[in-house]
C-alpha cells in the first residue's frame, strides 16, 4: 500500500466522528470526487439488494463498466464491500 494512502487511512480510522470525516473528505477531494465517491458505494449497496445492473446503469446515468467493478468486487470472497454495506444496514 502506498505511504501516503496509508496515512490518510490511518487518520480515518483514529476518527469515529462522521462530520470530521466528511470535512476531511470534502477537503482533500474535489465536488466530482466527492459525488463518483458517493455514486460507487450507491451502486454497490443497489447490487447488494439485487438490482440489475443495467436497470442501475439506466436509472444512474452511468456506464456498465462503473456498475461491473463494484458487481466484481461484491463477489469476491470475504469482500470488505458486503461487510461496508452489512454494518451499514445494521448501524443506520
Amino acid at each position: 500500500m502506498d505511504k501516503h494512502f496509508s496515512e490518510i487511512c490511518e487518520f480515518l480510522a483514529k476518527t469515529d466522528d462522521a462530520k470530521t470525516i466528511a470535512r476531511f473528505l470534502e477537503s482533500l477531494l474535489t465536488p466530482k470526487e466527492v459525488k463518483t465517491l458517493s455514486s460507487r458505494w450507491q451502486i454497490v449497496k443497489l447490487l447488494d439488494r439485487g438490482v440489475p445492473q443495467r436497470k442501475i446503469a439506466k436509472d444512474l446515468h452511468l456506464s456498465l463498466c462503473k456498475i461491473t467493478r463494484g458487481s466484481k468486487e461484491l463477489k469476491k470472497r470475504n469482500s470488505i464491500l458486503k461487510k461496508a454495506i452489512s454494518q451499514y444496514q445494521t448501524d443506520g
